[in-house]
């Protein structure tokens, strides 16, 4: 049984083995065995990941869950689209507006993640107030141990909120009901740090099966340094050398190391990854929630994957983006589903996706095959509406690139170059000189052809990528990193997002905004503290 199920079961063990109600019985001389009684439940460290379970288990919506984080991060930038198709997808424009950064404060993207978010953030406060108090009864080690990790997941919490709304209320107090006030984005932001540099020392180090999916001391320096990476968008003020510091002690712990196949790190046996520091565990009866093969593939691919049920055909890739590849890059087969696609039993054709996707929004829809379609987190044969797959937030990878980053925007570009080379190698077997980069290649702009797409596939109001600062290293994050729920937050620091046109998107007229989204207009009505963030 793979450890995501034992979380999920034994969250649900727990409920019975601290409540109340216990079932009654004639026989008081009887000894019970098929229950563990409250008055008899010794919990220890090992206890811990049953406990903690129902902590984590908003981030399943959190991430893809409908209008979740993914889409935020994916659908408002420039390698993922939801097109309007036959059998629909116009929602009401929902999908046009992230695309055009035209959303509002009373919709339910970008909506969505902050009410996911500040879920998790209650239920790490309420397990808080409970283990304080003494309701939730726990040895003294283990409360000690419960807390600190508690505290961790909260920060992750917030920093989504840090990321998507800048200005959100900071809530640690379970037991306070009165209207919070409003953090700026520079007071979230000090928050995240100073509780994480508090639990840090005594989160554990321990990376196993009794660890995965947990905020572990290595899962907090990831997001440290993912914190730092971005924090000059955040607050103003670079912090390149502490994300180096975070991934030296990563790096140099090695207990990570990339994986031999860029597609193990999001099969769906990947809690065997080596390269995941921390992912959201999914299980396709026990943790549900991973359907992101539901959104992106024709109803036609149920005959592909022999599944019971039928895709809703939904988004694909943006055609500029996928011309950037080389064509030897290995992820650009293991990332994206392409051209004649074969029945399960028979071997016939069913559907052919071409890259071609002539707009967003036309009368009838863009023609069912239009555009790649997202293939990274592996469909296996007989596949439900849930995937097994797990999706991974901080991966070694990813350390490896930020830490090139770092080095990049500091002036060590050959230092940079020899990090991305790295990751780069294993999409390159076939073509090893292909792998290699040179400092001087990463201080290129980039290949990506922004503009407007036109529905003949031309490309108007051309304005390029060879004016972006190291917009060949922003390649490298599109290329590694495709579909996993961060290119809105990579173009935002390249200036990108502000700046670029790209398929049916231009710069908003308040472009500088749409860093951040709206407060939601809901929270707004109901709490007079709350202010709206700027341009909404």
């Amino acid at each position: 049984m793979k450890m995501k199920t034992k979380i999920v079961a034994y969250g649900s063990l727990l409920a019975v083995t601290l409540g109340a109600g216990i079932s009654s019985c004639t026989n008081l001389d009887e000894e019970v065995y098929s229950e563990v009684l409250a008055s008899s439940f010794k919990p220890t460290e090992r206890d811990l990941p049953y406990i903690l379970a129902p902590i984590y288990a908003p981030f399943r919506g959190s991430m893809l869950g409908w209008h979740g984080y993914f889409d935020l991060q994916e659908e408002s930038a420039d390698a993922v689209v939801t097109p309007v198709r036959p059998n629909g997808w116009d929602d009401g424009g929902t999908y046009r507006r992230m695309h055009q950064h035209n959303w509002t404060s009373e919709q339910s993207q970008p909506n969505n993640a902050w009410g996911m978010a500040f879920s998790s953030i209650s239920r790490c406060n309420m397990t808080i107030m409970q283990i304080e108090d003494g309701t939730l009864t726990l040895p003294e080690d283990v409360a000690a141990a419960a807390l600190v990790e508690l505290r961790a997941v909260r920060a992750l919490a917030y920093y989504f909120l840090l990321d998507n709304h800048g200005n959100v209320p900071i809530v640690t107090d379970y037991r306070d009901d009165s209207l919070p006030e409003q953090n700026t984005r520079q007071e979230v932001y000090d928050f995240i740090l100073s509780e994480l540099a508090t639990v840090l020392p005594d989160l554990t180090e321990e990376v196993s099966p009794n660890t995965y999916g947990r905020m572990t001391k290595w899962a907090a320096r990831a997001l440290l340094a993912k914190i730092y990476l971005n924090a000059e968008v955040y607050t103003g003020t670079p912090q390149w050398d502490k994300v180096i510091e975070e991934a030296d002690i990563i790096i140099g712990s090695e207990l990570f190391a990339l994986d031999a196949n860029y597609s193990d790190v999001f099969t769906y046996t990947n809690q065997n990854s080596g390269e995941i520091i921390f992912a959201v565990p999914y299980d396709e009866i026990y943790g549900q929630g991973a359907s992101l093969h539901m959104k992106t593939l024709d109803p036609l691919s149920r005959l592909v994957y022999g599944m019971s049920a039928g895709p809703w055909g939904g988004n694909c890739a943006v055609p500029q983006f996928i011309d950037t590849y080389d064509p030897d890059d290995t992820r650009l087969q293991d990332t994206w589903i392409q051209g004649p696609q074969y029945h399960a039993s028979t071997g016939e054709e069913v559907i052919n996706y071409v890259k071609e996707v002539s707009e967003i929004a036309r009368d009838g829809g863009v023609p069912s095959n239009a555009g790649f379609r997202v293939g990274k987190y592996k469909i296996k044969q007989g596949a439900t509406n849930n995937l097994d797959n797990d999706f991974p937030l901080f991966r070694y990878g990813d350390v490896l690139m930020m830490k090139a980053e770092a080095l990049l925007r500091k002036g060590d570009a050959n230092g940079a170059a020899a990090l991305v080379t790295e990751v780069r190698q294993r999409a390159f077997k076939d073509n090893p000189e292909k792998a290699a980069v040179t400092g001087a290649d990463l201080l290129k702009g980039s290949t990506y052809q922004y503009g407007w797409q036109n529905p003949d596939g031309t490309v108007d109001e051309v304005n390029g990528g060879a004016d972006i600062k190291f917009g060949r290293f922003l390649d490298e994050l599109g290329w590694e990193f495709a579909a996993e729920a961060r290119r809105r937050q990579d173009l935002i620091r390249f200036g990108v997002f502000q700046t670029k046109s790209w398929f049916n998107h231009r710069p908003h007229a308040q472009a500088q905004t749409r860093t951040l989204f709206p407060i939601p207009f809901a929270e707004l009505s109901k709490n007079p503290k709350l202010e709206p963030n700027p341009g909404y």
